[in-house]
């Protein structure tokens, strides 16, 4: 596959072994045909509202979940965490790019009541690479929007409005998987690799334009919230804005870690430290 663009040059360009062994261990990564399950689908088939009821009425009972909104939510952050992480692991780390489109995108919704057993699976694993470093910003922009505003920004509309979720909680259920994933999955070896997951994890969260997620604004920049001490913990939390209900679909009940019900009521903040 060839794509004659001044943002980025589409090769015939594949993952190194262990490139592609990590994407695979970590964050399930796979391709449609080495993937043995056949019930997921083509995102893009999902983008009507009574489509999204159903496979949300589906998996509920999966996940325990008593309601379609706390379903959504749930699914939006595995979603999350499988669609940000194919798109900015390669990004940051390899400086190579998969195409996010979601005609190229499979949902998988497996879970076996405990636990999710879903992959990222992509019909096409093309790669594409920036013409220089120069051109590099044009490249990035251009990987932003297709995993935004053509992919997680229509998803996450058509997810509100079947299920009745707030699309603040969507958003920052994304926030959450993008900001773990840069400040703690990617462990760069060399300074270059180190400077460049740096600025870009900037770039993305604090500089680019709403444009890109196509929104009026950044809807992860609010997200970005300062980092609280917590002595019971003996570690630095950045806590929600919202709640994402995991502990009404959990048994016994848990709560996730940064959940706002949890917050001290005293707090001890350490503003927008970077905990990389």
């Amino acid at each position: 596959m060839r794509r004659n663009s001044k943002a980025c040059a589409m090769r015939d360009l594949s993952f190194h072994a262990e490139e592609r062994a990590h994407l695979a261990a970590h964050f399930n990564l796979t391709a449609t045909a080495e993937y043995p399950f056949s019930n997921a689908v083509p995102v893009s088939t999902l983008l009507e509202t009574a489509s999204c009821q159903r496979m949300l009425q589906q998996l509920a009972p999966r996940l325990g979940a008593p309601s379609l909104g706390i379903t959504a939510s749930l699914l939006s952050k595995r979603v999350a965490f499988l669609t940000t992480a194919a798109a900015f692991y390669p990004l940051s780390m390899y400086n190579k790019g998969l195409n996010m489109a979601l005609t190229n995108c499979l949902l998988d919704t497996r879970h076996d009541g405990h636990r999710w057993q879903s992959h990222m699976v992509m019909d096409d694993l093309s790669l594409s690479t920036p013409h220089s470093d120069l051109d590099r910003a044009r490249w990035r922009d251009a990987l932003l929007r297709g995993v935004f505003a053509e992919h997680l920004t229509p998803l996450w509309h058509v997810l509100s409005a079947a299920s009745g979720i707030s699309s603040r909680i969507l958003w920052e259920n994304t926030a959450v998987r993008l900001f773990s994933l840069f400040e703690h999955r990617m462990q760069a070896s060399d300074a270059a690799t180190d400077a460049r997951v740096k600025q870009d994890f900037h770039y993305v969260v604090h500089e680019a334009p709403g444009a890109l997620f196509g929104l009026d604004a950044n809807p992860l920049t609010v997200y970005f919230r300062p980092l609280t001490w917590v002595s019971a913990n003996g570690e630095w939390i950045r806590f929600r804005r919202t709640c994402c209900f995991y502990y009404k679909a959990s048994q016994p009940q848990a709560f996730c870690q940064a959940c706002p019900l949890l917050r001290p009521n005293k707090l001890h903040r350490l503003p927008f430290r970077n905990k990389r």
